[in-house]
């Protein structure tokens, strides 16, 4: 069990090193759209879950419906979400990406992936396909873990196979 741990060591600090290199990149979209790191949060949980109720989103986040409505303010102001009634009960506000919103978070999500693109394309076939079956090891693991935590059902179709 030592020589396991030593080697998770070892790739944490490895993933750590290229998470430093790539945050030097300050042409990334995440650099330049002045967000609050709540408003990220907030973009990135409806990007995940689609449209859902203030409630929803202010249990997500763990904060109270009157501090959310002041951050859902000033993501409308920018075009980023939008409020609609909910069809079901109109008591009810839903808040969802507008396609500003869909398009920045597209493209901070996107611009991590043209990095390891740009990355990956400068490894040998030998050294790809290692890292093709490493990265499914680490994805059937993930999976193991969030299923098993949260259900069975994943949302978001780019984490199912």
């Amino acid at each position: 069990m030592a020589e396991n741990e030593q080697l998770i060591a070892d790739i944490m600090v490895a993933q750590q090193r290229l998470q430093r290199l790539f945050a030097y990149d300050r042409s990334d979209p995440l650099f330049n759209s002045h967000l609050t790191l709540t408003q990220i949060k907030i973009l990135m949980l409806l990007a995940r879950h689609g449209t859902v109720s203030g409630g929803e989103l202010a249990r997500m986040l763990g904060v109270g419906l009157a501090a959310l409505s002041g951050m859902i303010d000033r993501l409308v102001a920018q075009d980023l979400v939008a409020r609609t009634e909910d069809l079901r009960d109109r008591r009810v506000r839903r808040i969802g990406l507008t396609r500003v919103g869909s398009e920045l978070i597209g493209g901070i999500f996107d611009a991590g992936m043209e990095k390891q693109r740009k990355l990956l394309s400068r490894l040998s076939a030998d050294e790809l396909r290692l890292i093709a079956q490493a990265t499914e090891l680490l994805v059937r693991a993930a999976a193991d873990e969030y299923v098993s935590e949260d259900g069975p059902e994943i949302r978001d179709p780019r984490c199912q196979q």
